[in-house]
């Protein structure tokens, strides 16, 4: 029911929810013909946050309800009972205002799975054109990168004599040197390229909405939170939502894209009557679709911080425990924009096979020259180094619910960590060949001590407890609006991303993904917004 007391916004042919990494490209690419009407709405703020611009501000933008919706997961078996901070971008740009700027696109398998499930035209070679058209890769263009693009692709401005020796022992256990993870399939180590331009955070908002903000045809809203889609019969009509805490609605003539993240797009589905009829009725929403797959098929990539103090070299902890060491950073960075300020949350990276039968890399490692008894806590007061692994593609699954019917309330977020016991396995096979490639001779020298989980535990189903102990998310939800056939019953959307059995409503966001991308999830986020943006146009014609 439309509430006539709401101030009205007026008629679009496009609204986005949402004004993250693909909410971003999306409003760059529909407002460009200036026929086309287009409100993004963003929940959280304006990106003017000092410390988003700076790469390791991510240290104060995680858990900050300024920048962070600051979610939490349910209580988790796999991980003895725990629960876990689940950062969400609260600003324009979403999560790649807050993210570890990482730039990989995954395997090329696992966009032909895509393909395979029945999602045509989501194959490897379907999608790479997307990738390279956003991408301004600062080491040059070739058959499978691209330049002169939006999103900025830089090489890091640092090294760290302990992440070259972990390199080097990688090469020794098998995992030989790369300097470019993302032409199909990424075995090998390396250091990580990430989205930064001149050792400054560029995110999506940097690269697509700001330099478009003033189009005429271009309405951007912050603090705007939806609390609900219209609906005529089965076909979008508008939207509800709170602006700066008053009520406002907008009508759509065209058509409604919610690009507000695994979380936030299921969430709002559910709210509005799309979703699970039985979850629903239990709330008392009324049902405007019965669309069992809403919030279902969770997915993410759960690491194991496995943490080795180190001698004979330097590593970020006393530097930034002291203050002359941190004088040192600060004019490091605003003098030159070097140095340990221009540290994404990872430096170096390592893609390799849990056991020989994986057909490619199941295993991804995330190696900084720092370490914390756990996330969040102060550096520890030794020389030490992180060596976080993740299984890439997990079994487990796990969901979105809402728990109550109201829009500020945060749904229940069940990842269902190490619920599998082919996870359980990979993630034992995985503390074992850290374990081997820290034992290698070139990592000798450094005399490493191995302090998490400790090598006290050795069967696999000690190694797979603590993983549980140990375990954190990178923070790559995905999955909960997956892309299918009709006749798929988790399916939420078709493969041109409508979701099924309503008119006018689409979902662009990483919760379309079938399964998890083998790798960081924001730039796969952007190139689904940019082919969605293709087809969107397309399909208005």
């Amino acid at each position: 029911m439309v509430d006539s007391a709401a101030r009205d916004l007026g008629t679009f042919d496009y609204v986005v929810v949402g004004a993250g990494t693909a909410g971003c490209l999306l409003a760059n690419r529909l407002s460009a013909d200036p026929k086309n009407r287009v409100l993004l709405l963003e929940a959280g703020g304006k990106d003017d946050y000092f410390w988003i611009r700076v790469p390791v501000g991510y240290l104060f933008t995680l858990n900050n309800p300024r920048t962070d919706w600051c979610f939490e997961t349910e209580p988790s078996a796999g991980l003895n009972g725990r629960v876990l901070g689940y950062p969400r971008g609260k600003v324009l740009g979403g999560c790649s205002s807050i993210n570890g700027m990482i730039y990989m696109r995954g395997q090329a398998r696992d966009y032909d799975q895509w393909r395979q499930f029945g999602n045509a035209g989501w194959g490897w070679d379907d999608v790479l054109p997307y990738f390279k058209q956003t991408e301004d890769r600062v080491a040059g263009g070739d058959a499978l990168h691209g330049t002169g693009g939006e999103w900025r692709v830089e090489e890091q401005r640092l090294s760290w004599e302990i992440l070259d020796g972990f390199r080097a022992a990688a090469a020794e256990t098998g995992i030989p040197n790369t300097n470019d993870f993302n032409r199909g399939n990424n075995e090998g180590c390396g250091y990580f390229e990430v989205n930064q331009k001149r050792g400054v955070r560029w995110s999506a908002a940097d690269a697509f909405l700001h330099p478009v903000t003033s189009r005429p045809n271009l309405t951007v809203l912050t603090k705007a939170l939806v609390r609900q889609i219209h609906f005529d019969g089965k076909k979008v009509s508008g939207i509800a939502l709170w602006h700066d805490d008053e009520p406002a609605r907008a009508t759509i003539a065209g058509e409604l894209v919610l690009a507000a993240g695994a979380i936030g797009s299921p969430q709002l589905l559910q709210l509005s009557g799309v979703g699970p009829g039985g979850l629903l009725q239990d709330h008392g929403v009324p049902l405007v679709a019965d669309i069992p797959g809403v919030g279902e098929n969770l997915q993410d990539h759960l690491q194991m911080r496995m943490v080795f103090k180190v001698k004979n070299t330097k590593t970020l902890n006393l530097r930034a425990n002291s203050l002359i060491g941190r004088i040192g950073m600060g004019l490091e960075y605003f003098l030159m924009k070097r140095g340990p300020m221009t540290m994404a949350p990872s430096q170096l990276g390592a893609f390799a096979k849990s056991d020989e039968s994986r057909e490619t890399p199941n295993l991804q490692y995330h190696i900084q020259p720092l370490s914390t008894p756990k996330l969040g806590d102060p550096l520890h007061p030794f020389e030490a180094f992180t060596a976080s692994v993740c299984n890439l593609r997990p079994e487990s699954r796990g969901y979105v619910r809402i728990k109550s019917p109201h829009p500020r309330g945060q749904p229940a977020i069940q990842p269902n960590y190490l619920a599998d016991p082919v996870d359980r396995k990979v993630a034992a096979d995985a503390i074992k060949l850290t374990r081997r490639i820290v034992g290698a001779p070139a990592m000798a020298g450094f005399e490493p001590e191995e302090l998490l989980p400790g090598l006290q535990f050795q069967s696999d189903e000690e190694l797979a407890r603590e993983a549980g102990n140990i375990g954190t998310t990178i923070f790559h939800p995905v999955g909960t609006c997956k892309m299918g056939a009709a006749s798929d019953t988790g399916a939420v959307v078709d493969e041109r991303l409508r979701v099924h059995g309503i008119e006018g409503l689409r979902v662009v966001d990483a919760s379309v993904m079938p399964t998890i991308t083998s790798g960081n999830t924001n730039s796969p986020t952007l190139m689904i917004a940019e082919k969605a943006a293709e087809m969107m146009l397309a399909d208005a014609r």
